[in-house]
């Protein structure tokens, strides 16, 4: 039994797929499963079920997996423990954001980066909340930027910062020339809303939660689309489809002339934004350091928190 053929069937559970799996592990296919059955034979023990389109684990193979993650997570942590005695801000940081959060905080925060801990590149990830808490899981992923709630996995978390939602209308909408918008006035707007997977889609619908039933009934089809990111969300807002609903950071520095901005009236909606880490990661000064790389940015409108 060796570390290789761990990380292989940990693959194969988690992509469900043999030749996925095989890519994620930049090996040839014939090889992987040449692998997982020599593992099997050396256990004695039917570890996946290989019909239909996707590949299941066993009831014992499952177990078997978990208990391989946990194997890797500790061969990482000997290596970093390893490295921390040298230099913990040595070597790359694997960190994970989601899609409405790394374009608008990235650009600054690897800046910083370079700058505080030039020895610490950063490698980054930018994925759907469920796809980054796996990476982190597995230790694809050191650390991930995300956005509060997601489910309880046991992780570690800093608080970075609390972010107001604003209200993108048309130029030439009624709204435009508002200091101030309730969350009430925009049930008779047509809604703009990311696709499903996105988090902050979750995050408007709880803002204007009748919105929720819109994709099953044939108001909803008049009243609402849905875009891929919010940059396409925003040209839609430009070209007149609708109204939506976007984090601070989001919006432009500089005025735009087809759409405006206007902050929510008090209760403003906010969501928090927090590094989560596995609690098995050892590189403490690293987390530190990107956290200070974050603070180090310009946050126009947020709440920082320490």
């Amino acid at each position: 039994m060796t570390l290789t053929e761990l990380r292989y069937i940990v693959a194969v559970a988690r992509e469900k797929h043999f030749g996925r799996a095989a890519e994620a592990c930049f090996v040839s296919q014939p090889t992987l499963s040449v692998a997982i059955k020599k593992l099997e034979e050396e256990l004695d023990v039917k570890l996946f079920e290989r019909g239909g389109s996707e590949v299941s684990t066993t009831p014992l193979g499952e177990a078997i997996v978990r208990q391989a993650q946990s194997v890797l997570e500790q061969a990482a942590a000997i290596k970093e423990i390893a490295q921390r005695g040298k230099d913990p801000l040595s070597g790359p940081l694997r960190l994970g954001i989601i899609y409405t959060i790394g374009p608008y905080l990235l650009p600054e925060l690897v800046r910083h980066a370079i700058r505080l801990t030039p020895q610490m590149p950063l490698m980054l990830q930018e994925h759907f909340t469920v796809k980054l808490l796996d990476m982190l899981r597995t230790g694809e992923l050191d650390c991930a930027i995300l956005a509060e709630p997601f489910p309880d996995t046991g992780l570690a978390m800093a608080e970075l910062y609390d972010e107001p939602f604003v209200v993108a209308v048309p130029a030439s909408h009624p709204l435009a020339a508002r200091t101030a918008i309730s969350s009430a006035e925009l049930k008779q707007e047509t809604m703009l809303l990311l696709g499903n997977g996105h988090c902050f889609r979750d995050h408007v619908l709880e803002v204007c939660p009748e919105f929720a039933r819109f994709a099953s009934d044939a108001e909803g089809i008049r009243r609402s689309f849905e875009g891929s990111s919010l940059e396409t969300i925003k040209h839609m807002v430009a070209s007149g489809m609708g109204v939506t609903v976007v984090p601070q950071l989001s919006m432009p520095r500089d005025p735009q002339e087809h759409v405006r901005y206007v902050p929510f009236a008090d209760p403003v909606p906010t969501r928090r934004v927090v590094l989560a880490w596995r609690r098995s990661f050892t590189r403490y000064e690293a987390i530190a350091a990107l956290r200070n790389a974050v603070y180090a940015c310009a946050l126009p409108g947020v709440t920082r928190l320490s």
